[in-house]
């Protein structure tokens, strides 16, 4: 089954401290939002890409996408203040409403395909799903830096992205929480919030998103690993 995506890119990555937006950081050799686009452009079920960039820098990512090839970004767009903003404007770009959207951070290089179409197939049956990871370390209820309790991890995931949704189920969560000023932490919480089911595919560890200058390391060895070959 063919799906979309929506690709948020605007954000400041603050926490990066590298001067400039962290999708323009290079990792071996090419900017780290070309890697993830790749991801989507060399993938046949992928049928186009809705980049979402800040107001100044669309002609940037403009120039990206035509020095390196790629055909599947139907649209650029310019995105919001938030994350949230930004990726409504993303799935405004699209008219299918019957469609599958997937939901997928720029700085997050690193996801497989199998991941992607597994996701697909899943959501094509339940309307929604997410990527994530049993948490693997021990997670505490903490307040005023005391202990409260231990949680019980094994009910735990962390969530990465891409999240997919049926185009119309994830525009109305948008559109409710703009309406109620809600601002989530991610799209599956919008749809959640909703009263609707969303499904979990379990994903693996390297689909990382590089937030930190320490994430570029273990970036660049995941690179220098082929990862992409597997």
């Amino acid at each position: 089954m063919l799906y979309s995506v929506v690709i948020p890119a605007a954000g400041q990555g603050k926490r990066m401290k590298a001067g400039k937006n962290k999708q323009f950081i290079s990792l071996a050799g090419k900017p780290v939002i070309i890697h993830t686009l790749l991801v989507f452009e060399e993938d046949p079920l992928c049928s186009k890409v809705v980049l979402v960039a800040n107001s100044d820098e669309v002609e940037v990512m403009k120039e990206l996408v035509e020095k390196h090839c790629l055909t599947k970004i139907d649209s650029i767009v310019s995105g919001g203040s938030e994350r949230q903003f930004s990726v409504s404007k993303g799935l405004s770009a699209l008219t299918d409403e019957d469609e599958i959207v997937l939901i997928h951070d720029g700085a997050r290089p690193f996801i497989r395909k199998e991941h992607i179409h597994e996701l697909v197939q899943v959501t094509s049956k339940d309307g929604a799903a997410i990527i994530a990871v049993p948490v693997k370390d021990t997670v505490k209820l903490g307040k005023d830096k005391q202990v409260v309790n231990t949680v019980d991890r094994s009910s735990l995931w962390a969530v990465q992205t891409p999240q997919a949704f049926q185009l119309s189920l994830v525009k109305q969560a948008h559109k409710e929480a703009m309406e109620e000023n809600y601002l989530g932490t991610d799209d599956a919480s919008l749809v959640e919030r909703m009263g609707k089911k969303v499904s979990i595919v379990q994903g693996d560890y390297l689909n990382m998103k590089l937030t930190t200058p320490e994430d570029l390391l273990f970036a660049e060895a995941i690179l220098q690993s082929k990862w992409g070959e597997t």
